[in-house]
């Protein structure tokens, strides 16, 4: 018959079993993050494949309803047109809504004389399909850049990114050179606001890096940096950070007391952004 274990042995398995506890939980947040990034980084609202968009803008506004077929998607994206349009912004926008919201403020570039081009990711909106792959997220933006772009073809154009979409437009400047990049509360990188939030994930463990610090080197036109001092979510950091790894073509426009979802309300942000566009020829 076995002894029972001794008051040392017993002590050493409840120590064992104190500190796998913690250990089993921190790898299955690991395990949980590795699987479920996407859920964590993007907030898609669909639309029914029916919704209509007509009504959501004024009867002057022409707009089209485009459909873009990609590898095991199609998506969907809104081009609005002007009277003798002066060019074209292409708007990538932040994680999480759809087309409805981000498009609340197009009367801005109607008044700039610039046609504006938005694109729902895979999953938002009416774009199908889900995003999978931070390389899918770049083609998709490509792929519709090279549907719409060459219409504009001596004409100034425009990529400008919001929060999730400054790294995608980013990476699309470096490799189309428009006219002006605007990158609006942008980030350094995904890979750094993660490590910042959350310091015990492993960098090596994300899906979605996107090292807009890498790329804004490699961008050949002027670039305008806009971030709100006040920023909650993306510290003014990485915007200082950004203009200053940009060779000298980044101008940083400091919006004072605006927040990361409000800085579009700011007279200092439209006028600063309304300046450098007008300035386009």
């Amino acid at each position: 018959m076995q002894s029972p274990p001794s008051p040392q042995a017993r002590r050493r398995r409840w120590l064992r079993n104190l500190l796998a506890a913690p250990v089993a939980v921190y790898g299955a947040a690991l395990a949980a993050i590795g699987l479920k990034q996407e859920d964590l980084l993007f907030h898609p609202e669909p639309l029914p494949a029916d919704f209509s968009f007509a009504s959501l803008y004024p009867s002057e506004q022409d707009f089209e309803e485009l459909r873009i077929p990609v590898e095991g998607a199609e998506l969907s994206a809104l081009l609005f047109r002007q009277p003798d349009s002066r060019g074209l912004v292409y708007y990538l926008h932040g994680n999480a809504g759809n087309l409805v919201g981000w498009t609340r403020n197009i009367g801005f570039y109607r008044q700039l004389g610039f046609d504006l081009l938005m694109l729902d990711y895979r999953g938002f909106g009416k774009s199908t399909g889900r995003i999978s792959s931070e390389a899918q997220l770049h083609a998709d933006v490509r792929a519709t850049w090279e549907k719409v772009a060459p219409a504009y073809a001596g004409k100034p154009v425009v990529i400008l990114g919001r929060s999730l979409g400054s790294g995608l437009a980013t990476r699309l400047a470096a490799e189309v050179t428009p006219a002006l990049l605007v990158l609006v509360t942008p980030y350094t990188s995904v890979e750094r606001l993660a490590t910042e939030q959350f310091p015990l994930v492993p960098a090596a463990l994300l899906k979605y890096p996107l090292r807009t610090d890498q790329l804004i080197g490699q961008v050949g036109c002027p670039i305008l940096i806009a971030h709100g001092d006040a920023d909650e979510l993306i510290p003014f950091a990485h915007a200082r950070q950004l203009a200053a790894a940009s060779g000298g073509r980044a101008t940083l426009l400091r919006v004072e007391g605006a927040r990361h979802g409000d800085i579009h309300e700011f007279p200092a942000y439209l006028d600063g952004l309304s300046q450098r566009i007008r300035a386009l020829k």
